[in-house]
């Protein structure tokens, strides 16, 4: 399931739902994004821009391959879009599989692509003005751990 949208939603109903849908899961790890604001650079609230059509399909494909590449029963991403104000949350992953390594495992690379490769422009209000968040190192190389197309997951387990 994807959904692109600027409505709030309730992390943990959509987690009990996305549970309840799959009886016969083992294991389920959920993640959530909460828009923040540092101390010492604080921001006014975080105006995240998308094509929702585009966003839907580029989201819906990365969860078709960590479907298959994870063995996943099942895959969970929303993702809200405009203009989210610190405490508010912004994302939710969910994954569902037979056992925990493999619900783990499918659930960062969902969060290492969001942080790096959705289609979402992101821009921080701030006391002094807007400005457009820039890509971070570290979020790149968490992601490239992915690169190879394998995965630490024992086939026993898949």
């Amino acid at each position: 399931m994807i959904r692109v949208t600027q409505e709030p939603f309730d992390p943990g109903a959509e987690a009990n739902s996305f549970q309840a849908a799959h009886v016969g899961a083992g294991a389920m790890v959920t993640f959530t994004g909460i828009v923040r604001s540092k101390p010492n650079d604080p921001i006014t609230a975080l105006i995240l821009e998308c094509y929702p059509e585009l966003a839907e399909n580029e989201l819906a494909a990365i969860r078709e391959t960590a479907l298959s590449r994870f063995g996943l029963i099942d895959a969970l991403i929303i993702h809200r879009h405009g203009r989210l104000v610190p405490g508010e949350t912004i994302m939710m992953v969910a994954t569902l599989a037979p056992h925990r390594q493999a619900a783990f495992e499918g659930a960062q690379f969902l969060m290492d692509y969001l942080k790096t490769g959705a289609p979402f422009w992101k821009q921080e209000e701030t006391p002094t003005g807007l400005r457009w968040v820039d890509a971070n190192v570290e979020d790149d190389t968490a992601r490239e751990r992915w690169a190879d197309g394998t995965s630490t997951v024992p086939k026993a387990e898949k």
